[in-house]
């Protein structure tokens, strides 16, 4: 990125292992100030990663997305101490090898992958506002071109579980949908929203259980690419927002139809319902922050 001798900062979830991983990385590399928002540290027998952490070019904050109380402490942490937010990341997620529920009580990935997402960029908002490039950039996906049928009952109750076609699917849809429609009114301010698939990645990871289908880890251990590879698709979608529609969903750094676009505004209203209702009401948690 063209980052003209001006300091930029970036926030990532999910950014201690595979894309979001690499994300960092090049960032780092670039000379920004990265944040990351994580449940879990970043690896310690990586140098370049400890190194930023402790020079402070690299902060880590963790917490538990998917637990209200933990996640507003973290987010009150990084609105108190940090000045602006060039671009938002909203990275975190994967597919599960079963149904699970957050501790709201919502199916996991419509939490961590739908309502978390907006809740981050709600309560940080005014950050990107004070930002130069005023990006949020999330995580999406193709697999829910699989998908036959949608509305906020399949999104939020799935009545049947399947690996990457059911669920994850249905919630990375929803995240797609409803950055269409913010990105409407966030276009007054400035903000510019996309949300990107990052292609298949070889994410896998011998001591994590697989919520893929078994016929697709075989292909995606010898076929499918480095992370760094979407990595370089988030990273291409925020250094040139503009060039595409505020809204838009991108694969293959291209412009894709989105569909189920009518059940967006209910996704949307969803989801800011259970911010304003379920979020904000939380008043407690806990969440560390590591700088070296």
């Amino acid at each position: 990125m063209n980052i003209q001798n001006q300091l930029r900062t970036a926030l990532i979830t999910g950014s201690t292992s595979g894309i979001g991983l690499e994300l960092t990385r090049r960032l780092l590399t670039e000379g920004w100030q990265v944040i990351g928002l994580n449940r879990s540290a970043f690896p310690t027998d990586d140098t370049e990663i400890q190194n930023a952490l402790r020079s402070g070019q690299l902060r880590l904050v963790q917490a538990n997305l998917t637990n209200y109380d933990s996640l507003r402490m973290a987010l009150n942490q990084i609105t108190s101490d940090t000045d602006s937010i060039d671009v938002l990341f909203n990275n975190a997620g994967g597919s599960a090898a079963e149904l699970r529920f957050s501790d709201q009580g919502h199916e996991m990935h419509f939490e961590l992958q739908t309502v978390v997402p907006y809740i981050i960029y709600m309560e940080l908002v005014e950050l990107l506002l004070k930002g130069k490039m005023k990006t949020v950039v999330n995580t999406s996906t193709t697999a829910f071109s699989m998908v036959k049928q949608f509305d906020l009952n399949i999104l939020e109750r799935p009545a049947e579980f399947k690996k990457l076609f059911g669920p994850y699917a249905t919630s990375k849809l929803g995240l797609s949908l409803w950055t269409r429609e913010v990105a409407k009114s966030a276009k007054a301010d400035g903000i510019h929203l996309l949300s990107v698939d990052p292609g298949g990645n070889n994410t896998l990871r011998g001591n994590k259980t697989s919520g893929l289908p078994f016929y697709i880890k075989p292909v995606m251990k010898w076929f499918f690419p480095h992370p760094s590879h979407g990595a370089s698709l988030l990273y291409s979608a925020a250094q040139s927002p503009t060039r595409h529609k505020s809204g838009t969903f991108l694969v293959k750094n291209k412009e894709a139809a989105l569909r189920f676009t009518e059940q967006g505004p209910a996704v949307l209203n969803r989801v800011n319902e259970i911010y304003e209702q379920d979020f904000r009401t939380t008043q407690s948690g806990k969440a560390t922050i590591t700088r070296s």
